[in-house]
């Protein structure tokens, strides 16, 4: 219909109007603009000074912390090993192996020696055997005893003796070794009687030292700068002062003698700050810091001229900046009434995205397990679920199946609603039956979905997520929780289930989560719900809460009873004011009367060496509820470490990625341990015994390791089943 003139010239008038006001904001907002930067302009030099003292101050602590972490796993393969060595002081020729199974079980060790007190061994007055990283990467074993090399007055020697602690060696040039920066740390060694008998020492090359220090900066002058404890210095960028000169001694022939002799006090007495130098008529910044135990002190030098060079460039940009808001602000107004016209066809675009949304609520509704009973054939099992989305489609998410009598299941709830939400529910959901289906640790699955989610996070959703498998036959529960609400654990009363929170997936990959477990009785239950239930609002904003939850669950019903029940309470409260949120609730009773009496303990490695420690946790767990004694539990440490180590060096190609599967079955008089994985076949239990009579030049390399297992446990078998190699260890306890 063709408008009358009145409506024109109203038309015309309202975009005059509309005109006259979108040239008033411009105006307005250049001077705002104008005001802020010369507010910024103003604070530019304080800011761009702060900048540069944060930056060079968190590249001093993530250095230290890359440096430290070498330092502690030097520091801690020594310590792990002088137990070993004071029990194998009874026995001379064994004493190589110790060297050898450290320098095999720590990457960042490129030799170690257990280097005796003179006179300690009658037969023996000097005796030092030294294993060591040959050129084509296999191990030499040599002797420090000899007439050359007087190894009790060196100072990795006297100084742990003197001092009865761990001591790190001034550092050195491997003169003959590759003329390589090295450095030492050693420790004593007593025997039983407590009195000192040896050193055990690892040595480390320092090349990844000068990698990491002399690296990069933003700064194209700027530089890094190592020095020992007597002031030597370590790292620099001229190489023909390292290990040959003093800070002190380089200092002595520049401009401003006074601040570098201060500087050179600071770090040599382990302070940690800034001075101000300046050589040649320029003025630096020097930020240092020291790396603790080692008596090294780290520093960064920026010369100001760069610091400031930024703060010149700062009034064209500015200027350029303003221009290009006031563009987009112009930009925006013509599009704001340009699209004034188009608003007419919103309600056919809303009427076709609601009728796509309604088929979105479909597909989504059809990958969760909906049918229940779900397993009408298991009386050990009653469970049922329910999921109302607060939109056509949602973001909570369950699921659950039962693989080899175990019942894995998990609830979710993504962050935000809509379909964004369920795209990342879908991902979920799918990951975890791709994932779950070949894994058995919830630890696992969830590290797995973690870090798969977090790879390719560009949304920056996540999800709260609870995992758990519960085994049908005995009733032992594993499960980990990743930021989720605790479930309930229903028993002869109501009580949140211990977990511990951390994080949800999808925000930090490689992050750390932690399992736990516990046993679920005959008639226990599990209820696990998203936050949409204690969160549901009634119009008075009031919440559904924690307290009402329970006092629905206090009646025992089936478990699709519960469900019911919970959803006509919230109904009821809820009244009349919009969902707001994604409601979710699986609920889970577990009704065997028989289960097993063993109980299961569960660990999965990768074939990395840096894994091993994880085991001293695993059978600390084992020591505990079977109440073991701490020389037992030492013992079982050792033969389960030699066996799993077994594993990862020889069972799978180099580099290649592999699975060591450890299982633990407590029964009340013994412990068996069962290590399978996918490796080549390899029967350990072939190996041929070890004559320890013998000495360590005439024993052939290996074999000890599986020795000190047959001497440990009862029983050692091995089978192959299919493609895993599959080991049993059993000890009577």
């Amino acid at each position: 219909m063709k408008k009358s003139k009145a409506s024109q010239l109203f038309d015309k008038t309202l975009m005059k109007e509309s005109a006259k006001a979108g040239l008033a904001l411009v105006i307005v907002a250049a001077l705002t603009l104008e005001a802020t930067g010369l507010v910024q302009f103003y604070f530019a030099q304080k800011g761009i000074k702060a900048e540069a003292t944060l930056r060079a101050e968190t590249q001093l602590e993530s250095t230290r912390h890359q440096i430290m972490d070498v330092v502690n796993q030097a520091e801690a393969a020594v310590r792990n090993n002088v137990w070993l060595a004071s029990y194998c002081l009874t026995q001379p020729d064994t004493l190589a192996r110790v060297a050898q199974l450290l320098v095999e079980n720590n990457p960042v060790v490129m030799g170690s020696s257990i280097s005796m007190v003179p006179g300690y061994y009658k037969n023996r007055p000097l005796y030092a055997p030294y294993v060591c990283k040959g050129p084509d990467g296999g191990l030499e074993i040599k002797s420090l005893a000899t007439e050359e090399y007087d190894y009790p007055s060196q100072e990795w020697f006297t100084k742990p003796l003197e001092l009865g602690k761990g001591y790190w060696s001034e550092p050195y040039i491997d003169e003959g070794g590759g003329e390589i920066l090295m450095t030492t740390f050693s420790m004593p060694v007593r025997d039983l009687q407590g009195r000192v008998a040896a050193v055990l020492t690892a040595d480390l090359s320092l090349d990844w030292l000068t990698e990491l220090v002399g690296g990069t900066h933003v700064y194209p002058n700027a530089f890094n700068m190592v020095v020992s404890r007597t002031g030597q210095i370590m790292v620099c960028p001229a190489e023909t002062l390292i290990m040959r000169t003093t800070v002190q001694q380089a200092a002595s022939g520049m401009e401003d003698t006074t601040a570098l002799g201060n500087l050179n006090r600071a770090m040599l007495s382990g302070q940690s700050g800034s001075m101000r130098i300046r050589e040649k008529g320029v003025y630096s910044q020097v930020f240092f810091a020291p790396v603790e135990r080692t008596g090294w002190s780290m520093s960064i030098v920026i010369p100001e001229n760069e610091i400031y060079s930024g703060i010149k460039k700062i009034g064209t940009l500015v200027t350029l900046l303003q221009l290009l808001g006031i563009g987009l602000l112009i930009l925006i107004l013509y599009n704001l009434f340009k699209n004034q016209f188009k608003y007419q066809n919103l309600s056919k675009q809303k009427e076709r995205m609601q009728g796509e949304l309604h088929i979105a609520s479909a597909i989504q509704m059809a990958m969760i397990p909906k049918i229940f009973p779900p397993f009408p054939e298991r009386s050990e099992l009653d469970m049922s679920a329910a999921i109302v989305p607060a939109k056509e489609v949602g973001g909570d998410m369950y699921d659950f199946y039962i693989r080899d009598e175990k019942l894995f299941f998990c609830i979710g709830d993504v962050s935000g609603k809509g379909v964004p939400a369920s795209l990342v529910m879908a991902v979920t959901r799918s990951l975890f039956r791709t994932v779950s289906a070949h894994e058995k640790s919830a630890r696992r699955i969830v590290t797995t979905l973690n870090d798969s989610m977090s790879e390719s996070n560009e949304s920056n959703m996540f999800v709260t997520f609870f995992c758990g498998i519960l085994d049908l036959g005995t009733g032992h529960l594993r499960y980990c929780n990743a930021g989720h609400n605790a479930p309930l654990l229903l028993t002869n009363k109501i009580e949140e289930l211990p977990v511990h929170p951390n994080l949800p997936l999808g925000i930090l990959r490689g992050f750390e989560f932690q399992e736990q477990e516990m046993d679920l009785k005959y008639d226990d239950a599990l209820f696990l719900f998203t936050d949409g239930l204690t969160e549901a609002e009634n119009i008075h904003h009031d919440l559904f809460g924690d307290q009402r939850v329970h006092e629905v669950l206090h009646t025992r019903r089936s478990s699709q009873g519960h469900l019911e029940a919970m959803q006509a309470a919230v109904k009821e409260f809820v009244g009349e004011a919009p969902q707001s949120d994604d409601l979710t609730m699986l609920f889970i009773h577990y009704t065997n009367d028989k289960p097993n009496v063993h109980a299961e303990r569960h660990l999965i490695l990768h074939n990395d060496i840096q894994q091993i420690p994880q085991l001293a946790d695993f059978l600390e767990s084992i020591a505990e509820e079977k109440k073991l004694p701490q020389s037992l539990t030492m013992s079982l440490n050792l033969a389960l470490e030699e066996a799993v180590t077994n594993v990862i060096l020889y069972a799978y190609p180099k580099d290649a990625d592999g699975l060591v599967d450890i299982e633990a079955i407590i029964r009340p008089h013994e412990v068996e341990f069962i290590l399978s994985d996918n490796g080549i076949p390899f029967d350990p239990t072939t190996t041929p015994p070890i004559d320890i009579s013998l000495g360590v030049e005439e024993r052939p390399l290996g074999g000890l390791g599986m020795h000190l297992v047959r001497q440990i446990m009862d029983s050692v078998r091995y089978r192959r089943d299919g493609d895993r190699n599959i080991l049993t260890m059993i000890k009577n306890i």
